[in-house]
């Protein structure tokens, strides 16, 4: 049998299968790896809610290689279903999905900021020094775009944007008295 065979087999499981025949398809396709992230985000978009959790649990798994294409499928896809599952496998994948994340907070890309706003919000501390970056942004909607999410990311993020506005607000009075 093909991998490729295999995974099918184990997407249909996913869609139709008992709740133990999900649970280990899940994880089986989690160690498929990159092979399996296509056909995951395909049955996210065309499954129902239950399908979609699981198919988000694997790619969480899976981590890192279906950042790209999980991104890619939201910007093509207009069902908001789908985006928010998407958006939890992201929140899931933590750390390593915080800097494309910040990118399209960043590029204030309007189909998938909301989106990203709130998988940064709820990954929390990881995110909270490239937004810090973004705040030294030239571009003023990006700092305010930062600011806010770090503010409405609660005590994660308010501490060190409280500092940083001080830190901005100190060096600017320097600044001004030489």
């Amino acid at each position: 049998m093909t991998e490729e065979t295999r995974i099918s087999e184990l997407v249909a499981d996913l869609r139709r299968g008992p709740l133990a025949a999900r649970r280990a398809a899940t994880a089986e396709l989690g160690e498929h790896g990159e092979a399996a992230v296509r056909p995951l985000i395909a049955a996210m978009q065309d499954g129902d809610n239950d399908v979609r959790w699981y198919a988000a649990r694997a790619l969480v798994q899976i981590g890192e290689p279906a950042i790209d294409p999980l991104l890619e499928a939201m910007r093509a896809g207009r069902d908001r279903d789908f985006r928010r599952y998407a958006t939890a496998a992201l929140v899931g994948m933590g750390e390593v999905a915080v800097e494309p994340l910040v990118g399209i907070i960043e590029s204030a890309d309007p189909d998938l900021q909301p989106f990203a706003a709130m998988a940064l919000m709820r990954i929390g501390e990881a995110a909270v020094e490239p937004l810090l970056r973004l705040m030294k942004s030239p571009d003023p909607k990006t700092q305010e775009r930062a600011a806010l999410l770090l503010w409405k990311m609660g005590e994660p993020g308010a501490t060190p944007l409280t500092e940083a506005l001080e830190t901005a607000r100190d060096a600017g009075r320097s600044v001004n008295n030489k």
